[in-house]
């Protein structure tokens, strides 16, 4: 598929399945309506060949079992493929860059963890997988990056998640695909992909307001959270859970719901406890949580939940600010 710019392996996956998707498709459709005309001129009116009734009561119907077992196999085997492609496309590895993507009637709000923030361009390193947080703060809209064969609709409220790894530099173009409103064919933007000292160096000179992590950290006290959630550097102490869940390592671990159902503590499960606590409650504890929800606008969620992934032992406190940055040169 060379005729179709690409800048990942993962849209070179994709332009694979569905070129074999097109040649099967084609295939079966050239077998159907190949049988269809040479019977249609084999026993069109004029003709004089006459068809063999004994025959057609004895026949076997071995060819039909084999054509039509063989294309079902086939297609099964391609839906296994892009299954398998579906799924991987929402695992992102350890490690992947995450950056905040926010839609709105009609742009795209972007913020990186070091607090760095864009309106309509995305910035990101070439041979480090990017971890995209997606959310809109209005209708659904749907991000598309047709160079990376990656789209998915955003919604209001909660949290998508794509990621991908860039394999060449260049400047392409992003949209959203979903109707919005009037001005929906504006909502575009371009997407850099920079080499890794490139990367550091737009890093190091676009002006931040304090790393995402940062700003989640004075939400998280400005807002009240630090006066039931223990966090290990303000009250309660980190022992005291009778209120509510601590957040210290809250971020990748298991959770049961009051429901019993257990969950793991994403991304998505953070935002989602913020602004819909009854839906992520948890299982031991009376105390009803306040939903943020029109409290907290979609830029505050992520750096809350920015600092809140910083809680979990595996990740840095300075995560947000300086790994990425520093991680962009290796």
């Amino acid at each position: 598929m060379t005729w179709l710019p690409e800048a990942s392996a993962h849209a070179m996956r994709i332009d694979i399945l569905l070129t074999g998707l097109v040649i099967i498709s084609l295939a079966v459709l050239g077998l159907v309506f190949g049988l269809m005309l040479l019977n249609v001129l084999r026993f069109r009116a004029g003709r004089t060949t006459v068809a063999d009734h004994v025959a057609a009561r004895h026949k076997s119907w071995g060819f039909e079992i084999a054509w039509t077992s063989a294309t079902l196999a086939i297609f099964f085997g391609l839906f296994l493929w892009a299954t398998q492609l579906y799924v991987v496309g929402f695992r992102p590895p350890a490690g992947a860059i995450q950056i905040y993507v926010t839609g709105k009637q009609w742009m795209w709000k972007v913020q990186y963890p070091g607090g760095q923030r864009e309106i309509n361009a995305l910035h990101v390193p070439v041979g480090r997988p990017v971890q995209l947080l997606l959310t809109s703060e209005d209708v659904i809209h749907d991000f598309s990056i047709p160079v990376l064969r990656i789209k998915h609709d955003v919604l209001p409220g909660r949290y998508q998640s794509l990621w991908f790894t860039a394999d060449r530099t260049g400047s392409f173009r992003f949209y959203c695909t979903q109707f919005c409103g009037l001005a929906h064919s504006r909502m575009t933007g371009m997407l850099t992909i920079l080499n890794a000292a490139d990367y550091a160096g737009w890093l190091n000179s676009t002006p931040a307001t304090g790393s995402l992590v940062q700003t989640g950290e004075a939400l998280f006290i400005r807002n009240g959270c630090s006066g039931c959630h223990a966090s290990s550097r303000y009250a309660p102490d980190a022992t005291d859970t009778s209120r509510a869940p601590s957040v210290v390592g809250l971020y990748g671990s298991r959770v049961t719901l009051a429901d019993g159902h257990a969950v793991v503590a994403d991304a998505a499960f953070l935002h989602d406890a913020i602004v819909d606590p009854p839906r992520r409650s948890g299982a031991s504890y009376a105390t009803e949580m306040p939903s943020f929800r029109g409290v907290l606008a979609e830029d505050d969620l992520a750096a809350l939940v920015a600092y809140l992934q910083t809680l979990s032992p595996s990740i840095p406190q300075d995560a947000g600010s300086s790994s990425n940055a520093a991680g962009a040169g290796n």
